[in-house]
């Protein structure tokens, strides 16, 4: 692959062949070690980013040079890239940036509209849907934002989404990537953007306790927790597809009394069998490996629910210390060696602007820009690690560029950031 990060740093980090992850207070890497950058510095860095993504996706694409046909999701495919085009639209207040962002959106709906696998944000119409509504409000073109809306509609109303396991099985996947905690995510996103009850209450609740429901079911076999999921068998608890990313999507909903205490008692339940040792989370329901430090599993996904949490149930302090313990787990152990989102350190350090933003500590900032930094100086060496499908995901938001483009956007104003496609 030739050289694509032209800002970054020709200097590789100094580590050991085969290590998944770095220990920024160990390291002795120059680069790793003095990792505050200026705030000009990530800005020239982001836009450079974000036109590079735009090029080797969007202009490729319309190009006709896409290798497997269009991919309208936002973890990989061109929603990514317009995801990337309104954060740089929101820093920079370039409507050139608003419009790309509308066009891409536009090409997504016409391939999203044909298939109806998905309905989520992340992986489904109703990302595209959502997306399109909130742009085209930007924009103020009213007709186009009414006819996205009706489309999330459309799906809001499918009769898969509130079906809950007494009514014949489990149905729908539970999962933020791919079920019904991603739908509401969507739905979510919209009435932040468009204003409460766009997308209806009486439509989300029913949703709401499906999934709920389903927990108590997945749980039934586990006295001493009240909610659990399954994905393809497999009791996950981080973001993509367990339980961080399901609760996090609740913890944003009125729930009854009862509802809330089996919330909580699920995080206690995760808090409480955490590795004694390091801190960290595991990916899945007695899985013995402390491996992994990322959004999808581990420390990272679990601070910013935490973060939430201690939000919602503000007189349980468990919750905020908790949420610091795990953000203490990624500032030791979270100095992966890819870039995206996903499972890279660009993901990483969004545990630390939710931190910052939970506790106004500085400290936080200062680690999260270490982090970007760390991106900075690294992208073009972290970018040729785990892209073994070939290029294509390299410039994608949750796998790739993209990712860290909205990081470094982000930490302009670290008040107001937020993670794609998991923090409203």
């Amino acid at each position: 692959m030739s050289s694509v990060v032209e800002f970054a740093s020709k200097e590789s980090s100094d580590h050991e062949d085969g290590n998944e992850r770095l220990d920024l207070l160990h390291t002795t890497n120059p680069t790793a070690a003095n990792l505050s950058l200026p705030a000009e510095t990530f800005l020239k860095a982001a836009i450079s980013v974000k036109d590079q993504v735009v090029q080797f996706t969007w202009k490729r694409e319309s190009e006709g040079h896409g290798s497997n046909g269009t991919d309208p999701t936002a973890f990989t495919g061109l929603i990514g890239t317009a995801i990337t085009s309104l954060w740089s639209y929101k820093t920079t207040g370039s409507h050139q940036d608003l419009l790309l962002c509308a066009e891409i959106v536009d090409t997504c709906a016409t391939v999203a509209c044909t298939s109806t696998r998905h309905v989520t944000f992340l992986c489904g119409r109703g990302g595209v849907y959502a997306l399109g509504a909130v742009v085209a409000n930007y924009i103020g073109d009213h007709q186009k934002c009414g006819l996205y809306l009706n489309l999330f509609l459309e799906v809001a109303q499918e009769r898969a989404l509130p079906i809950g396991p007494e009514e014949g099985g489990f149905g729908m996947s539970y999962d933020l990537l791919y079920g019904r905690a991603g739908f509401l995510w969507a739905a979510l996103f919209i009435n932040k953007h468009l204003g409460q009850e766009t997308v209806p209450s009486d439509l989300l609740m029913p949703v709401v306790e499906a999934v709920l429901a389903g927990g108590r079911a997945g749980a039934s076999d586990n006295t001493t927790c009240p909610l659990m999921y399954r994905w393809h068998g497999t009791r996950y608890w981080g973001a993509a597809h367990g339980l961080a990313g399901i609760l996090h999507v609740l913890l944003h909903f009125t729930l009854s009394k009862e509802d809330a205490e089996d919330v909580k008692g699920t995080l206690r339940y995760m808090m409480s069998n955490r590795f004694p040792h390091s801190g960290n989370y595991p990916s899945s329901e007695g899985n013995p490996r402390d491996k992994l430090v990322q959004w999808s599993h581990g420390a990272t996904s679990m601070a910013i629910t935490l973060c939430k949490a201690s939000q919602v149930f503000s007189c349980d302090r468990e919750f905020r210390d908790a949420a610091i313990e795990a953000g203490e787990v990624v500032w030791k152990s979270g100095l992966v060696k890819k870039v995206g989102l996903a499972d890279g350190a660009s993901g990483n350090a969004y545990a630390f602007l939710s931190l910052y933003r939970l506790t106004g500590e500085s400290i936080y900032i200062e680690r999260a820009k270490a982090f970007a930094s760390f991106v900075y100086h690294n992208a073009e060496e972290l970018m040729s690690v785990g892209h073994s499908r070939g290029t294509d995901h390299a410039y994608s938001l949750f796998q790739g560029l993209a990712g860290a483009a909205c990081l470094w956007f982000d930490l302009l104003v670290p008040e107001n950031s937020r993670f794609p496609g998991y923090e409203i």
